[in-house]
């Protein structure tokens, strides 16, 4: 919102407990083909992946990097979460919660 975007533009997904729920529920619950994703690069690349892999059309914004000391620790955890986007395609893994859909104008 500092930078211009109106507060009635951001919609906060409060069931987006990982990215794949975040990913399904744009398209399910708040029924968006395109979406803008902002956070660091190696969380963006997966998420664009998925948000491919779910014809989305998304773009990302890549946020500060995390600190050296987090960064071991940030880049064991995205190995793993990048196993697990495959394993979860695989088997076809569904959001934890859906809901109603929620218009968006």
């Amino acid at each position: 919102m500092e930078r211009g975007v109106p507060e009635g533009a951001i919609y906060l997904d409060y069931a987006g407990f990982r990215t794949l729920d975040s990913v399904i529920r744009a398209k399910k619950i708040f029924g968006q083909d395109r979406i803008t994703i902002i956070s660091q690069k190696f969380h963006n690349e997966r998420a664009i992946y998925l948000a491919s892999w779910y014809h989305i059309e998304a773009v990302g914004y890549n946020a500060k990097d995390v600190r050296i000391k987090a960064g071991l620790k940030t880049k064991v955890r995205e190995w793993f979460a990048r196993v697990k986007v495959f394993m979860d395609l695989l088997f076809h893994k569904q959001p934890r919660f859906l809901g109603e859909p929620i218009q968006i104008p």
